[in-house]
């Protein structure tokens, strides 16, 4: 495959593309190669999810490192943080071969050095695509005189043993859960992670299937979740759990099918962590999470830090300011316990202990971290972000009683608002959502801003 150009599918903080168009098996054998190239790594561990491409790109990869004297430890199917999960406990850099919830044409990988430390754009991401580039116009350097072994090696109880030694779940209450895998690696994980808890298991497509007969993998997108939400209320279900294709995101309904906010599992996990370590700790949140989530952060004792929006941005800041948890709008769930690396099934395990530890319902428990009226995001397309971004500030710039800021796009604060109105790096879209501490004055905010956008 002569490619020179790679841009198209090395992403900011992955690689992603659609196989074999874009990329194939004697790419991903070069993208090994220039890996360890990069981390200087002496023995690399690498997992792949469900879907048709995975395996072979995967023990591809694991070529192009041995043929370097590389040493590699293949884990199989796993879902992103078990691959996190054995990078940060064999203390070797990793490689997981998914593209989470891209339809099932693609496929991708996600990077890490030792203990789980995020590989991207700026962590050395740019330097295996120029080198992968370099050599497939040129060809790949001369092997090793003496190349890397290939072990295989079963991690997936070892990893749920980790997960249960972080939350307590021995004397909850008898729970009824609906999980929806959507096909995905929670259809591999979770009966494991799971198992002689005190929980009644009502699984939904479990069976692993990268062509996603059901459903897409994505439970973001309220169309994915009806299905979840329907069968807790049939089976008069505590909740429901929905992960994403590679079952590193976590989403949560109530008893009565209602979605729960991200937001708001943040805040019910920070006030966890926090009390486990005896109420101090920073907690992390992106800047367009709800106020709720530094209130409740502050009341439990803990220091709110805010950060842009995007996992790298949230991983060098756990790393920097020594943070115990952080969490993000799209369900991303980071524990410093996980290498501060992302788990939603970390996340899922504490939503399972509050629950299960009180009598009242997953409905009333979350109310105290659900305490305004948001928008959600809501995409617009325009044909100049700058521009937009500009009038939106000539509108509410000069105004006494609100505070503008950059860190992502452009944040304005009132006493009972605000909004964020972002670019997206990789389409012409302005990404907005707005906060109030009602719905009709969230609305009205709303709607004054898309006006100017879409004027």
């Amino acid at each position: 495959m002569a490619v020179a150009d790679l841009s198209q599918i090395v992403k900011a903080y992955d690689v992603r593309g659609v196989v074999p168009d874009q990329w194939d098996e004697a790419l991903a054998e070069l993208f090994g190669a220039a890996f360890v190239q990069v981390t200087g790594a002496a023995a690399i561990v690498v997992g792949h999810d469900m879907r048709p491409s995975s395996p072979g790109l995967s023990r591809a990869f694991a070529r192009g490192a041995t043929a370097r004297g590389v040493d590699v430890t293949e884990i199989g199917l796993c879902s992103t943080d078990q691959l996190y999960y054995a990078s940060g406990a064999l203390g070797l850099p990793g490689a997981m071969f998914t593209a989470s919830h891209n339809p099932a044409q693609y496929n991708g990988i996600k990077m890490c050095r030792a203990g789980a430390a995020p590989v991207g754009q700026d962590t050395g991401l740019t330097e295996i695509r120029e080198l992968a580039e370099r050599w497939s116009r040129e060809g790949a350097p001369e092997p090793a005189a003496t190349p890397g072994t290939i072990t295989t090696r079963e991690t997936l109880s070892d990893y749920a043993a980790h997960l249960r030694s972080l939350v307590d779940l021995t004397s909850i209450r008898p729970l009824k859960v609906v999980v929806d895998a959507g096909n995905g690696m929670g259809g591999h994980t979770v009966p494991t992670v799971f198992e002689g808890l005190p929980l009644t298991l009502v699984p939904m497509y479990f069976e692993l299937d990268g062509t996603f007969p059901n459903h897409e993998a994505n439970p973001l997108d309220p169309a994915n979740i009806v299905d979840l939400q329907q069968r807790v209320r049939a089976e008069s279900a505590d909740l429901g759990l929905a992960f994403d294709g590679d079952a590193d995101r976590c989403f949560v309904v109530d008893e009565n099918g209602d979605p729960v906010s991200p937001s708001a599992i943040t805040a019910l996990v920070a006030a966890r962590e926090l009390a486990r370590n005896g109420g101090k700790g920073t907690v992390i949140h992106n800047l367009i999470t709800s106020w709720t989530v530094p209130e409740v952060v502050r009341e439990n004792g803990g220091t709110p830090v805010r950060t842009r929006v995007g996992h790298s941005f949230i991983k060098a800041e756990m790393a920097r300011s020594g943070a115990i948890f952080g969490g993000e709008h799209s369900a991303h769930y980071y524990f410093k316990d996980f290498w501060n690396a992302d788990t939603g099934m970390l996340a899922a395990l504490h939503v399972l202990a509050a629950l299960g530890g009180q009598p009242a319902p997953l409905s009333s428990l979350v109310a105290q971290y659900d305490r305004y009226t948001g928008s959600g995001e809501i995409n617009s397309t325009v044909t100049d972000q700058q521009a937009s971004l500009a009038a939106i500030r000539a509108a509410y710039g000069d105004r006494d009683d609100l505070t503008l800021d950059d860190l992502d796009g452009l944040t304005v604060t009132a006493a009972d608002w605000w909004f964020n109105v972002r670019p997206s790096n990789t389409e012409p879209l302005l990404r907005l959502n707005a906060e109030a501490r009602d719905e009709a004055t969230m609305t009205k905010i709303r709607d004054e801003v898309l006006a100017i956008i879409r004027a």
